[in-house]
C-alpha cells in the first residue's frame, strides 16, 4: 500500500466523495484512498474504514486539520456542501481553507468539484434572475466559480457536475400524486433539456481524471449522463414505474416562491439552466464522460437500477 499513490477524498461520507472513494477501492489501479470526514466514527466512516479506506478527521473550517489530512497524498479531491449552510461567504472560505491545505501540503493533482459563475453570464443589475444575499444570481453555483481563482491552474482540474438525478429519491423531487391521482414530474425547465447525471458516476468521473494524470491539469471538465428534457424524463419514469407520468413546466417565479430553504436559488439555477441551455449543456459532454468512466449510466439505466427508491405516493 506504501507506494500506491494516495488520494485525498474530501466529503468522503457523501455523495460526491463517497463515490470517489468506492472507485479507487475497486480499481487495482495504484491508487489509495483517504477519506476524510469530520466524524470517522460515524456508521458511513467506519463503513468506509471496512472497505479498506485510511479514515481521517478534519474539518473545512480548520486549515491544520487540512494540512494533516493532506500531509503526503498525490491528489485530493475537494467538494464544499453549500446546502449544510446556505451561505456563500463561508463557501468562499471554506474553499479557500482547502486551496491553501492542498498547496501547503505539496499535493500534485487537486480535482476541485466547481460550478459556473452564473454572473459571468447575466450580469447583477439584469433582473432576468433576482439576485440574492446582495450580490449573487446562484449562489450556490457562483460561490464555486468564484473560488476557482483560489486553486493554482498548475495543479488542479475543475469539475462541473450536473442535475443529480438521485434528487428523485432523496430531495423530494419525484413524481406527486394530483387531485386526479396521475403522477406528475414537475420542474421549472419548460421544454429546455437539463443536464443529469447519476450521483456515483460523478466519483467514477472524478476517478478517470485522476487516472488521467497530469494530463488533465489546467483543465475545466464538465460531466453529464445524459441531457433530457422534462417531458422525456417523465417518459423514462412512465416506464420504469409502470404507470403514466406527466410533465408539468413550472414557472420559474413559482418554484422561487414555494418557501422551502433554498427555492429562490434553485428556481434561478434552473432559469440559468433554461435561459443559457446551449452554455451549460455544452460544457457537460457526454462523450467525455464516458470516456472518463466507461460505466457511465443513462437515465433509463440508472432508473433500472435505482428506480424501485423512488417513494410512490
Amino acid at each position: 500500500m506504501s507506494e500506491r499513490k494516495t488520494i485525498a477524498v474530501i466529503g468522503a461520507t457523501g455523495a460526491q466523495g463517497g463515490g470517489l472513494v468506492r472507485a479507487i477501492l475497486s480499481d487495482d489501479d495504484g491508487f489509495a484512498a483517504r477519506a476524510v470526514t469530520r466524524n470517522p466514527d460515524s456508521e458511513k466512516g467506519r463503513a468506509l474504514a471496512d472497505s479498506g479506506a485510511e479514515v481521517v478527521r478534519a474539518d473545512l473550517d480548520d486549515v491544520d486539520s487540512l494540512l494533516a489530512a493532506f500531509d503526503g497524498c498525490h491528489g485530493a479531491y475537494c467538494v464544499t456542501n453549500f446546502w449544510e449552510h446556505f451561505s456563500p461567504e463561508k463557501e468562499l472560505a471554506q474553499a479557500g481553507n482547502l486551496a491553501a491545505a492542498t498547496a501547503g501540503a505539496g499535493v500534485r493533482h487537486v480535482v476541485w468539484s466547481t460550478l459556473e459563475d452564473t454572473r459571468r453570464f447575466v450580469s447583477l443589475d439584469d433582473d432576468r434572475l433576482p439576485t440574492l444575499q446582495d450580490r449573487y444570481k446562484v449562489p450556490h453555483f457562483d460561490a464555486k466559480g468564484e473560488a476557482d481563482g483560489f486553486f493554482d491552474p498548475g495543479r488542479t482540474t475543475r469539475l462541473m457536475a450536473s442535475y443529480y438525478w438521485d434528487n428523485l429519491i432523496y430531495f423530494g423531487q419525484e413524481p406527486q400524486r394530483d387531485e386526479s391521482g396521475r403522477l406528475v414530474f414537475s420542474l421549472p425547465m419548460g421544454d429546455a433539456p437539463l443536464a443529469g447525471i447519476a450521483a456515483e458516476d460523478i466519483g467514477k468521473c472524478a476517478h478517470g481524471i485522476f487516472q488521467a494524470g497530469v494530463d488533465m491539469l489546467g483543465e475545466v471538465v464538465g460531466i453529464a449522463g445524459e441531457h433530457l428534457t422534462g417531458a422525456e424524463m417523465a417518459a423514462a419514469l412512465s416506464e420504469a414505474l409502470g404507470e403514466e407520468v406527466v410533465y408539468q413546466a413550472v414557472p420559474f417565479d413559482v418554484y422561487r416562491s414555494l418557501g422551502f430553504p433554498g427555492a429562490e436559488d434553485l428556481g434561478n439555477m434552473f432559469q440559468f439552466y433554461h435561459d443559457f441551455g446551449e452554455a451549460v449543456l455544452g460544457a457537460r459532454d457526454v462523450e467525455t464522460s464516458r470516456r472518463l468512466n466507461p460505466e457511465l449510466l443513462d437515465f433509463e439505466a440508472w432508473l433500472r437500477k435505482y428506480g424501485d427508491r423512488i417513494p410512490r405516493h
